[in-house]
């Protein structure tokens, strides 16, 4: 018969084991959720969801929403376009978010 001590430690071993098995799930389902809603939000507007259309400014492919006009920046386009700018606006918006 196990004494009191083995049966916390045991005990404390399958806590641990079965919370580390909850993680792993939880962290499997949030990505899952991650990619559903990635695939849903493909093509739409981070604010008012509707559809994008992709328009070409200097030189570099912006996304501009069709509801709300709200125009959005991938990664690296902003200092694309900068670059031909300067530093005047877009210069100061670089330095606000960047």
């Amino acid at each position: 018969m196990p004494s009191e001590q083995e049966e916390e430690y045991f005990a404390k071993q399958e806590f641990e084991r079965r919370k580390k098995a909850l993680s792993d799930t939880q962290s499997r389902d949030a990505e899952a959720e991650r990619q559903r809603i990635l695939t849903l939000a493909k093509g739409r507007c981070p604010k008012c969801a509707s559809p994008l259309v992709t328009i070409t400014f200097r030189g570099v492919e912006l996304d501009k929403c069709t509801g709300c006009g709200g125009v959005w920046f991938d990664t690296g386009e902003l200092d694309r376009v900068m670059a031909q700018e300067g530093t005047g606006f877009l210069g100061g918006i670089k330095r606000i978010f960047g």
